[in-house]
């Protein structure tokens, strides 16, 4: 006759151990998932769109990390008083060429306004220009 194979010996139990892992893995992985969905949703969807018409004062590209192309507008309600600055981000590198060589003319411009943007990294500001058209004056 045969004899019985013998059992194998019990596996180790370290499932404690794996799961403690998973939940600290996910605990750490969260927020940065839920700061990645913040960002997209932030970026796609806008909160107002309008035009802004004046005279575009300043446009650079700035930041030590994260480069922007920044710009300010001055929008003159009346002659003789002060003008309001409007400070707007360019995403688009078009129309960030068109801008750069428009410093000092009268502009018209298309922005986006997106609220909550967590970083500095899309923009210094919540306006984000799409378009730009030169005024006739």
């Amino acid at each position: 006759m045969t004899e019985p194979i013998p059992a194998a010996p019990p596996a180790p139990r370290h499932g404690w151990r794996t799961r403690t892992k998973l939940l600290l893995f996910g605990f750490l992985l969260s927020p940065l998932v839920i700061l990645a969905l913040w960002s997209v949703g932030a970026l796609w969807f806008s909160y107002s769109e309008g035009y802004r018409a004046g005279v575009l004062q300043k446009f650079s590209r700035k930041g030590w990390v994260c480069k922007t192309s920044e710009g300010e507008l001055a929008q003159a309600v009346v002659q003789g008083i002060a003008p309001l600055i409007w400070d707007f981000s360019v995403r688009d590198p078009k129309v960030a060429s068109q801008l750069d060589s428009l410093v000092g003319r009268k502009v018209s411009l298309h922005y986006q306004e997106h609220r909550g943007i967590p970083t500095s990294c899309f923009g210094a500001t919540g306006y984000f220009v799409d378009s730009v058209t030169v005024v006739k004056e």
